[in-house]
C-alpha cells in the first residue's frame, strides 16, 4: 500500500515538471503548436504581408520607412519584443526603444491585430525593409485609416524632436553611419563680424521659405555656399552653427571612401531632405589628379547643377577651402553651383575683442590699445591660435592678453623680416557675395616661432603657477 502511495506520488510529481517545463518554455509543444497555427492560417491565405523598403527603386531614402520605424519605435509593445535595443537622448534622463532587425513587433489599431517585422537585407533580399501583416478582412477596413494614424503619429513625435540633429558619414561599405550631431557652437559663439553673421541668417531663412518660389522659377530648391580661409579660421564652426540654426541633418562627405562616380550618386541620392551635404577640403580635391578624384568631383558638380540634381530638394551644400579661391578654376564657383562665397579671415582687432569677451568675459582692458597697436602693424593669427592662449590663459586675463601681444610682436617681426606685406584681397569687392573683411593671406612661417614662445611661456608660468591645462577649441 506504501509503495504504491509512493508510485502515485511520484506520478504526479513528473506530470507537474512536465506540464510547467511544456507550458512555460519558449521551445515547449506550445510555442511549436502556436507557429503550427500560423502556417496553418498562412496557407489558407486569411493574412496580407505589405513590404516597406528602406530605398526606392532610385536608390532615395523611402520617407514612409522612416516614418513608419519612429511609429513603431513609440509603440508601448516594443517593450515587450525579443531583443529590443535601448539608447541615451540628448539628456542622459531619455531613454529611447528601437526594435532589433529581424523581430516583430505587434499593434491593434481599430479592433484590428497587425504585426511589424524589422527584416533586414538578407531576410528580402535587398535592402532593410519593414514587413507589415494583416488578415485580408481587416484591410478594407482599416489600412488607409491605419497608415493615416502612423503618419499623423510619426510627425508628432518629429515635431518633438526636430531640435535633435544626427550626424552622417559615409563608410567604404555604401552606407551612411550615423551618430547624434552635439557641437556646441552656435551663432552666438562664432568669433563673426555680427553684420555678416546677420546677413547670412537672414539668408538661411529666406531659403526655407522660398520652395514655391524656386518652383515657379523652375530651379531646384537648393542653397550652396563656399567657406574659405586659411585653418584655423572658424570654417567647421560655423558650418555646425548653420546646421544648429536650420535644425538640418548633416552630412559630412568623405571623398576618400568613393571609388567611381556611381557611389558619389548613390550616397548623395540617400541623403534627405533638411540636410547640409558639408564636403571639405575642396581645393585638395581639385588639385589631386587622380582618376578617381577627377571623378568623384565631376559627380560632385552633376550634383550641384546637373540632372542629378533635382533627385533632392531642400538641402544645402556647403564646400569648404583652405586656401583662397583665386587658384580654383571659376567655373567651379560660378553662381549656380556655389551661391554664396564668405571668406573667413585671420584674427584683427575686431575679432580679437569678440574672442576675449567670449573666452576671457572681458569687454574692456587697459591692454586693448597695446593689443589694437600691434593688430594695426598687420600681425594676424588664426582665431583658433588667440582661442588656445586665452583658454590655457583663461584664470589670469592680464596675463592672456600679454601672451598675445608677445605672440603678435614676433609675427610682425617676422613678417617685417621676410617682407611678406598684408596686401588686399580681391575677393572683398565680388558681387553678389557675402564676405568678411580682409586679412592676412598666411601665417605658415610663424608657426615655429609661436610653438617655441608658447613652450617658453608655460614653462614661465609653471614656475608659479602650476602646469598650464592644454586644450584647443575646434575651430
Amino acid at each position: 500500500m506504501i509503495s504504491q502511495i509512493n508510485m502515485l506520488s511520484l506520478f504526479f510529481f513528473l506530470s507537474s515538471s512536465f506540464l510547467i517545463l511544456f507550458f512555460f518554455r519558449k521551445t515547449s509543444a506550445l510555442h511549436i503548436l502556436n507557429q503550427w497555427f500560423l502556417s496553418f492560417e498562412n496557407r489558407l491565405h486569411l493574412h496580407q504581408s505589405f513590404k516597406i523598403p528602406r530605398y526606392n527603386l532610385h536608390s532615395q531614402e523611402n520617407s514612409l520607412y522612416r516614418k513608419i520605424l519612429t511609429y513603431l519605435d513609440s509603440l508601448p509593445s516594443v517593450e515587450d519584443s525579443d531583443y529590443t535595443n535601448l539608447f541615451s537622448g540628448p539628456n542622459p534622463s531619455d531613454i529611447f526603444l528601437h526594435l532589433d532587425p529581424n523581430h516583430t513587433v505587434h499593434d491593434t489599431f481599430l479592433g484590428a491585430k497587425l504585426s511589424w517585422t524589422n527584416a533586414a537585407a538578407a531576410a528580402t533580399g535587398g535592402a532593410d525593409a519593414l514587413v507589415l501583416r494583416l488578415k485580408k478582412k481587416d484591410k478594407r477596413r482599416v489600412f488607409r485609416q491605419y497608415f493615416q494614424h502612423i503618419l499623423s503619429v510619426a510627425d508628432e513625435i518629429e515635431q518633438r524632436r526636430k531640435k535633435d540633429v544626427t550626424m552622417y558619414v559615409n563608410s567604404g561599405t555604401g552606407e551612411w553611419g550615423s551618430a547624434p550631431f552635439r557641437h556646441p557652437a552656435s551663432f552666438e559663439t562664432v568669433a563673426m563680424d555680427a553684420e555678416l553673421k546677420n546677413k547670412v541668417k537672414s539668408d538661411l531663412e529666406q531659403f526655407v521659405k522660398s520652395k514655391q518660389y524656386y518652383h515657379r522659377l523652375g530651379r531646384v530648391w537648393k542653397r550652396s555656399y563656399l567657406l574659405y580661409g586659411a585653418p584655423g579660421t572658424g570654417k567647421s564652426s560655423f558650418v555646425a552653427a548653420m546646421a544648429k540654426f536650420l535644425c538640418y541633418d548633416v552630412y559630412d562627405v568623405d571623398v576618400s571612401k568613393f571609388t567611381d562616380g556611381a557611389d558619389w550618386k548613390v550616397m548623395l541620392m540617400q541623403t534627405t531632405a533638411k540636410s547640409l551635404i558639408v564636403i571639405e577640403d575642396l581645393d585638395r580635391l581639385l588639385t589631386e589628379k587622380s582618376k578617381s578624384n577627377t571623378t568623384s568631383l565631376s559627380s560632385v558638380l552633376n550634383f550641384m547643377d546637373g540632372i542629378v540634381s533635382c533627385c533632392g530638394e531642400e538641402r544645402v551644400m556647403v564646400f569648404t577651402m583652405n586656401e583662397t579661391k583665386d587658384e580654383v578654376d571659376q567655373a567651379v564657383l560660378r553662381p549656380g553651383r556655389v551661391d554664396v562665397h564668405i571668406h573667413f579671415p585671420l584674427c584683427d582687432f575686431s575679432t580679437f575683442k569678440i574672442l576675449a569677451s567670449s573666452y576671457l568675459g572681458l569687454k574692456e582692458h587697459k591692454l586693448f590699445p597695446q593689443v589694437e597697436e600691434v593688430f594695426q602693424t598687420g600681425a594676424r593669427l588664426s582665431p583658433a591660435e588667440v582661442g588656445e592662449i586665452m583658454i590655457s590663459n583663461r584664470n589670469s586675463p592680464t596675463r592672456a592678453l600679454k601672451t598675445v601681444i608677445s605672440v603678435l610682436q614676433v609675427h610682425s617681426e617676422g613678417q617685417r623680416l621676410s617682407q611678406s606685406g598684408s596686401g588686399r584681397n580681391s575677393d572683398d569687392n565680388e558681387p553678389g557675395a557675402v564676405i568678411c573683411r580682409e586679412s592676412v593671406h598666411t601665417v605658415r612661417e610663424f608657426r615655429k616661432l609661436y610653438g617655441l614662445l608658447r613652450l617658453g611661456s608655460r614653462r614661465k608660468e609653471e614656475s608659479y603657477s602650476g602646469p598650464i591645462e592644454k586644450e584647443a577649441p575646434r575651430i
